[in-house]
């Protein structure tokens, strides 16, 4: 049986031999993207250099990264759904040689070496064409020469990749799947159906085209990319032919843990309780800081941790142990998010602090349900002649227990039946479904964004956060970039400070940044190795995400990072800079929202 971390090195191996260069993953918070809460894919991070950035590592990359989605948190607990799962990504960037790709995915697949598949279990789709592109006979003559021969032409829904509505860079893809041997369905069975006869592996997408507004017809990119991407959990699935990744390597040992430890073991609720162990896990060691609260990236994880604990509590599992929990995951992903590894002990720390603030919330949600009760006693009294007000709880007052104080339905249903009332059922399912579509939609038409964010006013909104940063530094030398948000419309930035600041620094850092803007001084970019960037002075907080090679800009004598990019060409394009507000982000961590006017 392959495991996790097996399937990781072969392609790592893989690759690396092929003149591909590996760089680190990415954060798993965005940096300077508003239209997600949190990295949604192995190619979001790339974003820029998809749009024609030079990366530093080169045209041919690499890398594992760790990627959370919430739209589906409420599936999580059956054999394939996960809100945290890592992705295996490659990419060419600004060439499109689709045989070249076709027949390194064959190999990797095929090679004893490597996944050792045997070709006649392959199958594989490619684009049957349309009014807007042509039918993908490139692509199926690549696989052709491979050897492999169940090739299906399938339309635009299954073989063409777009973001959201579909505007930005697109293009045909070409999808790999394993052959169960299962009887076909019917006579037109492909990878179209959903009969289980084939399980998809792996995906290569030509981003050959791009859509300038959203209806119109694809033009061709100047710099067309290839972008692969292989989910780490469905695949180790797939190649081991089980019917879960709960049942492999590392999540296989923490299903294991919390199966010794829980009174009345389910595996639905372990399910739960290890992906979302695992996702808190990724999120509270991430590099740039986030912990539990109340809103954006914290009331996700406040949520999942929440989540785990009632599932714990209904298996008899001590919600303490998550701690240990941690400690696997801490141990099995540090070797490839190095931030996690470094702070493993804020991750424990703030899954002990969670839990304890939980059983607060629990006994707040108690008084909530007696004041629930209450108010239909008191309506009793107060009736109007001939109206019945029956004892019943109603749907959107159970859905506030659950989504405010974690009050679990079986919960609120329990302590009803106890007081001799019934629970709306149907009507908290409703409010559960909205509550599902409002998130979903979210999730889907956020990313849309994702590869658009590169417009002019986000390159000055970027620009300036260096600004800031360098005035933040003649405050205190010892400030380091916590996290960035930028949106057309303003930018937050995150630092390290004990206090408050004050109206006169304020001031001053709101001087500083205009005076650098007033002063029109050229952005400069060079390319350079880490080391050597680092002995120039170049400044950067998140260092464990860079290759061996990265990008500084240098802003005369104010300010000298390493960077991504993208910025302006010079800081008299800013416009004014305006400091909005300052508050408290968490502890020890100030933000700073600002506009450029």
């Amino acid at each position: 049986m392959i495991t996790d971390r097996q399937l990781k090195q072969m392609w790592f191996d893989f690759f690396s031999s092929k003149g591909f260069k590996k760089i680190a993953g990415y954060s798993i918070i965005p940096e300077n993207d508003a239209s997600v809460l949190f990295t949604i894919a192995g190619m979001h991070p790339l974003v820029p250099y998809l749009l024609g950035e030079k990366h530093p590592a080169g045209n041919k990359i690499f890398d594992v990264q760790r990627c959370l989605r919430t739209n589906d948190i409420d599936e999580v607990g059956d054999e394939s759904h996960f809100t945290c799962f890592e992705m295996l990504g490659c990419w060419t960037l600004g060439e499109c040689d689709k045989s070249a790709m076709i027949k390194l995915s064959y190999e990797f697949l095929t090679s004893p070496k490597y996944l050792g598949i045997p070709k006649q279990k392959l199958a594989v789709s490619v684009f049957a064409g349309d009014e807007n592109a042509p039918r993908d006979e490139e692509a199926a003559k690549a696989w052709r020469e491979c050897g492999v021969e169940k090739i299906f032409y399938l339309p635009k829904q299954h073989n063409w990749w777009a973001l959201g509505a579909g505007v930005g860079p697109c293009g045909t893809d070409t999808e790999m799947f394993i052959d169960t041997g299962k009887e076909p369905c019917c006579e037109n069975c492909s990878p179209a159906c959903d009969c289980g006869k084939y399980l998809e592996i792996w995906n290569d997408v030509f981003m050959q085209y791009k859509v300038e507004k959203e209806g119109e017809k694809p033009i061709l990119l100047a710099k067309p990319n290839i972008d692969t991407g292989m989910g780490l959990e469905r695949t180790l699935a797939v190649i081991n032919g089980v019917k879960s990744a709960y049942q492999i390597g590392c999540l296989k040992k923490a299903m294991d843990f919390v199966e010794a430890n829980s009174a009345t073991f389910e595996q639905k609720s372990a399910r739960i309780i290890v992906d979302h162990v695992r996702a808190a896990t990724f999120v509270l060691g991430d590099e740039k800081g986030v912990v539990p609260s109340n809103v954006g990236q914290g009331y996700i994880l406040r949520r999942l941790i929440r989540r785990a604990i009632n599932h714990a509590r209904k298996i008899a599992f001590d919600s303490k142990k998550f701690t240990m929990l941690a400690d696997m995951f801490i141990q099995e992903y540090g070797e490839d998010y190095i931030d996690i590894k470094q702070n493993g002990q804020k991750v424990k720390d703030e899954l002990l602090k969670e839990i304890e603030k939980f059983s607060k919330a629990i006994e707040e949600g108690h008084r909530e349900f007696e004041k629930v009760i209450a108010g239909i006693e008191k309506h009793k009294l107060f009736a109007r002649e001939g109206e019945q007000v029956e004892n019943i709880i109603s749907g959107k007052a159970a859905f506030r227990l659950y989504d405010t104080f974690g009050f679990p339905i079986e919960l609120t249903k329990e302590l009803a039946e106890e007081r001799g009332y019934s629970v709306d059922e149907e009507g908290f399912k409703q409010k559960f479904k909205e509550h599902q579509e409002k998130s979903r939609s979210i999730s889907a038409g956020a990313f849309k964004g994702g590869l658009a964010g590169d417009g002019e006013i986000l390159q000055k909104y970027h620009t300036a956060t260096h600004l800031l940063l360098a005035g933040l530094r003649k405050l205190n030398p010892y400030v380091t970039q916590k996290g960035s948000n930028i949106t057309e419309e303003r930018m937050r930035f995150d630092f390290n400070f004990d206090r408050k600041l004050t109206a006169e620094e304020l001031e001053f850092l709101q001087n500083f940044v205009n005076d650098a803007i007033q002063k029109n001084i050229p952005v400069v970019c060079e390319q350079m190795p880490l080391e050597q960037a680092k002995q120039s002075g170049a400044l950067g907080s998140f260092e464990n995400k860079y290759g061996e090679n990265v990008k500084v800009y240098t802003i005369g004598d104010v300010s000298k990072e390493i960077c991504g990019g993208p910025h302006a060409k010079s800081t008299g394009e800013l416009g004014k800079f305006r400091i909005v507000k300052e508050e408290s982000s968490s502890a020890g961590v100030r933000r700073i929202k600002a506009v450029l006017e």
